[in-house]
């Protein structure tokens, strides 16, 4: 079991990191919203990670905190989750997001992600509700706090959870963006001006 990588980050794509480990390079597929935040090419990154062996083909599962990870295999245990929907769910509302979304029975916000619909948010609430417990590091990872406090913001001014999720995921992220930085971008990307 590969547990976790430590390494020079090469290359990163959509929903995807190459990371050089030893002279070995390593991909992983990660929650798309968490790239930008791992920094660029040649940064040393670490990962904790999940390897699954599907159809004798072993596939690399990276996140950046224990938190993310042990909720995504909570995740793979729900029937009818596979690892791409955990990675949308975990990309589109982070843990604490997630666990938000369960214990509130949001379905709405849960079927929000990309290949998640009513009936497999609704599973995940019944399977994991009460389960995904509030770790120490549950917030540790920057940019999905940030996302949920972008979210907050733009519900406040009226827009729907599904509508400010949506424009959150879409965000393109600098590391040095500040909560006020990617609710500007979101509104206009929204249409929203400013």
């Amino acid at each position: 079991m590969i547990a976790g990588v430590r390494g020079l980050l090469e290359s990163a794509g959509p929903d995807w990191v190459m990371v050089q480990v030893g002279g070995v390079t390593l991909q992983a597929l990660v929650p798309p919203s968490y790239i930008a935040a791992l920094g660029e090419p040649g940064a040393e990154i670490h990962l904790h990670t999940h390897l699954l062996i599907r159809d004798d083909r072993p596939t690399l599962y990276g996140f950046p905190t224990k938190a993310d990870l042990d909720a995504f295999v909570l995740l793979l245990g729900v029937s009818g989750v596979g690892p791409r929907n955990s990675l949308g769910l975990l990309s589109s509302l982070g843990v604490a997001g997630l666990q938000q979304a369960i214990e509130q029975e949001d379905l709405a916000s849960l079927s929000a992600a990309p290949g998640v619909g009513r009936r497999t948010a609704g599973r995940v609430v019944l399977e994991l509700k009460g389960k995904l417990e509030a770790g120490d590091d549950l917030g540790a990872f920057a940019p999905a706090t940030m996302d949920g406090e972008v979210v907050d913001a733009l519900v406040a001014l009226g827009y729907s959870t599904v509508e400010a999720r949506r424009a959150v995921n879409r965000l393109e992220r600098s590391p040095g963006d500040t909560v006020e930085d990617q609710i500007r971008a979101a509104l206009r990307q929204m249409g929203g001006g400013v």
